[in-house]
């Protein structure tokens, strides 16, 4: 399953949400420095989904807000 998700680091609060026309979008209060907010997004991810971390990985935007997540099955 593939799923673009924009995301927002430095937020109080780590979150994953789905908006009513069906995006997603992930608060990470990592800031985006060295791979921390991308590295918290793909735990988010496997924890909102019920997979491993190793299951998830990004497969573009992995420098934008905007990005689009793979969960393998």
């Amino acid at each position: 399953m593939i799923i673009e998700v924009t995301v927002k680091p430095n937020s109080r609060e780590s979150l994953l949400e789905q908006t009513p026309a069906g995006a997603w979008q992930a608060r990470l209060k990592s800031p985006p420095v060295d791979g921390k907010a991308n590295a918290e997004l793909m735990g988010l991810v496997a924890r909102h989904f019920g997979c491993s971390k190793s299951q998830v990985t990004i497969k573009t935007g992995g420098r934008g807000r905007k990005k689009l997540v793979e969960i393998a099955e």
